[in-house]
């Protein structure tokens, strides 16, 4: 039974190379120095030459040999008695010249004509009566430095892929060293050791004894005095070149290495323990106790790769079910159960595998309503596409042939409403974002069992994917009507934009900085009746906000106004020297001093308290224009109008008609004539062409507009920014969640789809074949192991 320990471990490891099994079965491994002379030692056991020659590096993939024994033949028999196979090819070689091409085109046809090396070994079994049971590797030999085209890192190739081999616990070492160099340079040993260095699977084997120097033998090596080995050192003589270009005999030449170890004067004691049949025959013996040795290991192992095969398998799934409609039903909806589960989960963050690297699921939805829709939000000026032209434009189209009084409520609609349209791009762009994470969300949804099914998995997500479209209209259509609804109405009664408005308010009336004008001599009495700035600025400390948030000029209310004025009067008012600074151009006032002397409440109002009352923001701060009929000369009364457009349609009209036509030669009035008909655009003046300015009026007007849209914008951008993330949330995210499995179940749970729906990937199929014939071939080896007989010899 021992004799067939051999054959079971070669008949297993082929089982495991065709099927990629991780059993590593007991095995010699040659190593050695390149021209070591590894390849005639192989030659020399087979008995045969079939190994390529040549010059630099032959063998450049793992050659695996197994040699098998077979009875002597019967002579009457006329057939062949040896023969050799490869793995990789089903044929029988009987010409061993053909093996030898054989493993040549192998060689080139997977590492290339380059020189390189590959680690795919090269598998071949030779039968014969003349050979012992032995499983050799023939590994490349270790060079030193690249020649040819051979790779520059070729040492580091090589050297990689002798320790791969060497390094298993079930592998003995045959170390080659030539007898004719320092053992103390042999690449080999040093290698060994550095895997095995106590010795105890490694064997010496010297080459070249008869080219060593005259004089010099390796007695102390053979016998371990130099460099002790538990299993020894044995010597060979190999054939030399010329033998081999004389085409000496294998037979011929044991013979001429029998005769030198007899007749040699140090080795003629211990011819019986060298020599190529020697080596064979320990080789032998060495391998059948390592794989007794290594037999409860190896069950130990199989034990364990059997575990593990079965557990992939399981994972694959039995291909039995998938005819009863019953259990390919229960599978199913199993399947669609868990994929849901796994997508609200996502969602909610209850997940079990939740990633602790990045952003994932839902969380990422939040992420994108507080950071990316928020900061979108931010970046919006409500004021930053209107300049001030715009707004007195506005101002002026909205008070139609009348002049304003106060700003008009219309002007400031018209020009809030586009702006609040400027939410709608990042509240929409928000739903699109947050419906891609949810597909996203839907793609990540796996797990290994439904990966076996790649249609199923395409067809869920899809069904997902489609509750995710029908979603997404829906939803931007009520984010872009929560817009049109804040446009709707504009609501100006609101308690945060009255408080805003006030201080907005107080802002756009308190008085700008005039630029430094040439001073003029100083004067002890008020100009026309009114106090002068230094006056003015002195008596106009802070003061409260007024009612519904409009201010006096001074920061007062018009009643707490009218109530200090009351205070003062007939009191002098306080004058003091100083210098007064011209005010910018105004426009024509229309009021008159009998108008403010007989003001209801306002009993004895001096002249410059006037100033002070609310109304002065808007007639101007020089008090009233000059009474009607009075004799003052009218150039003297005030400046020109202010134009307040130019005439951009072209049309050049060629004077008045109708009533005014033919009057010009009659009274010589040339004023009437040059007033000519309107065309068909008037553009308004803007304040940054030459000779145009704008009015300290329309300076207040345009700053308050500005104010208040900025503070009604605000508002209904908070409450955009709060609403837009809990539509999305119920109309997309919640909806979805609570819908997506009752759709999966609506749309894929049906009998006649479950053929289709459970079509495995073939990929798939193929690996489960593979791991169930690897399964059973585990088995089988671990049934035949434990039936060996392990009774020592």
């Amino acid at each position: 039974m021992d004799s067939d320990l051999i054959k079971l471990v070669n008949r297993l490891q082929d089982t495991f190379s065709n099927l990629g099994g991780e059993l590593d079965m007991p095995q010699l491994v040659v190593v050695g120095s390149q021209s070591a002379g590894k390849s005639s030692v192989l030659e020399n056991i087979v008995g045969r030459d079939f190994l390529p020659r040549g010059q630099g590096i032959v063998t450049r993939r793992p050659l695996v040999l197994q040699l098998i024994h077979t009875p002597s033949p019967d002579p009457a028999a006329p057939t062949y008695t040896e023969w050799g196979q490869f793995l990789h090819i089903d044929k029988r070689f009987t010409d061993y010249n053909e093996i030898r091409k054989e493993i040549e085109q192998e060689t080139f046809r997977v590492a290339g004509q380059n020189k390189g090396i590959s680690k795919l070994p090269i598998s071949l079994k030779i039968y014969s009566p003349d050979v012992l049971d032995l499983t050799l590797v023939d590994l490349p030999g270790l060079t030193k430095i690249p020649v040819g085209d051979q790779p520059s890192d070729i040492e580091r190739q090589i050297r990689g892929l002798v320790v791969e081999y060497i390094s298993k616990p079930n592998s003995v070492i045959l170390a080659v060293s030539a007898a004719n160099v320092d053992l103390a340079n042999s690449d080999a040993l040093k290698l060994a050791r550095s895997v095995d260095p106590q010795g105890r699977r490694t064997i010496g084997v010297l080459t070249k004894l008869d080219l060593m120097d005259a004089g010099t033998n390796a007695l102390d090596i053979l016998t371990g005095r130099v460099y002790p080995l538990k299993l020894g050192f044995i010597g060979v003589v190999n054939r030399s070149q010329q033998d081999i270009n004389s085409e000496k005999s294998m037979p011929d030449a044991l013979d001429s290495e029998a005769e030198f170890f007899r007749n040699h004067a140090a080795y003629r004691n211990i011819s019986h323990k060298n020599g190529t049949k020697y080596l064979a025959r320990t080789l032998n013996q060495v391998l059948m106790n390592h794989i007794r040795d290594k037999l409860p290991d190896m069950k130990a192992r199989l034990n364990t790769l059997m575990g593990q095969a079965q557990q992939e398998l399981n994972s694959f799934g039995d291909a039995a079910i998938y005819g009863d409609k019953n259990q390919q039903g229960a599978l199913i909806l199993r399947l669609m159960n868990k994929f849901a589960h796994d997508f609200v989960a996502s969602i909610e963050g209850t997940k079990v595998d939740i990633s602790t690297k990045e952003l994932s699921g839902g969380a990422r939805i939040y992420y994108i309503f507080n950071d990316v829709f928020g900061h979108a939000l931010a970046c919006i000026d409500s004021t930053s596409n209107l300049d001030n032209q715009d707004i007195r434009t506005a101002i002026r189209n909205s008070t139609g042939p009348r002049p304003s009084l106060f700003v008009p409520e219309s002007a400031f609609d018209l020009l809030v409403k586009p702006q609040i349209k400027l939410l709608e791009s990042p509240s929409l762009r928000c739903v699109e974002l947050v419906y891609e994470e949810l597909v996203k969300i839907c793609h990540n949804c796996t797990s290994v069992e439904l990966e076996r099914f790649p249609r199923l998995h395409a067809q869920l997500i899809e069904c997902v994917s489609e509750l995710l479209r029908e979603r997404l209209g829906p939803t931007s259509e009520y984010a872009q009507s929560l817009i049109e609804i804040q446009a709707a109405y504009i609501n100006t009664n609101h308690p945060a934009f009255i408080s805003g408005s006030a201080a907005a308010a107080q802002a756009a009336t308190s008085p700008a900085p005039k630029p430094a004008q040439p001073s003029r001599p100083q004067s002890s009495e008020p100009i026309n009746g009114v106090p002068t700035l230094e006056d003015e600025d002195e008596s106009s400390a802070e003061e409260p906000v007024g009612v519904n948030g409009v201010l006096s000029r001074d920061g007062r209310s018009v009643s707490s106004t009218l109530h200090d004025r009351t205070r003062v009067t007939g009191s002098a008012p306080s004058v003091k020297a100083s210098s007064s600074k011209p005010h910018p151009a105004q426009g024509p006032r229309h009021s008159s001093a009998h108008s403010q002397a007989t003001q209801p409440g306002a009993p004895g109002t001096s002249p410059h308290s006037a100033r002070e009352t609310f109304l002065n923001y808007f007639f101007g701060q020089n008090g009233p224009g000059p009474i009607a009929g009075s004799t003052v000369d009218r150039s003297h009364a005030g400046p020109a109008p202010v134009p307040t457009g130019r005439d951009v349609s072209n049309a050049e009209t060629a004077g008045p008609t109708g009533l005014m036509a033919g009057k010009r030669t009659l009274d010589g009035n040339n004023a009437a004539f040059d007033m000519k008909s309107l065309g068909k655009h008037i553009e308004a003046i803007s304040s940054s062409e030459p000779g145009s300015q704008i009015t300290l009026r329309e300076e207040m007007e345009t700053s308050l507009i500005r104010s208040l849209i900025s503070s009604y914008f605000s508002i209904v951008r908070q409450s955009i920014q709060d609403l837009i993330p809990k539509a999305i949330m119920h109309f997309l995210v919640n909806y979805t969640s609570q819908q997506v499995q009752n759709r999966l179940v609506a749309s894929l749970y049906k009998p006649e789809l479950f053929a289709d729906l459970l079509n495995e990937d073939e990929a798939l199929v193929a690996e489960r074949t593979r791991v169930k014939a690897l399964l059973d071939a585990y088995k089988e080896a671990f049934k035949t192991l434990s039936e060996v007989n392990l009774k020592p010899i």
